[in-house]
């Protein structure tokens, strides 16, 4: 039997992928309808992401990397728009 780990990870590498080709799929959808469609299929599966996510941290599964300090933030996001 596969361990809940194993399976709680390979769940969220999916959805992490899904998110990523319905990100791609809008931005090309010139379909307004669709376009919602698909934006509300993201923002659900979105949601459920993140529940996995807090339940995989809550027990353990899943480790984030250490938070960046408050000057490195301020520093990347100077870089990025050029202030």
């Amino acid at each position: 039997m596969i361990q809940e780990k194993i399976m709680v990870n390979d769940v969220l590498s999916s959805v992490k992928s899904n998110l990523t080709c319905y990100a791609n799929t809008i931005t090309e959808c010139a379909n307004p309808t669709l376009r919602s469609a698909i934006q509300q299929i993201r923002n659900n599966d979105e949601a459920s992401q993140y529940k996995l996510f807090q339940m995989a941290q809550a027990k353990g599964y899943y480790k984030p990397a250490l938070m960046a300090k408050d000057e490195e933030v301020q520093q990347t996001k100077s870089q990025l728009t050029g202030h």
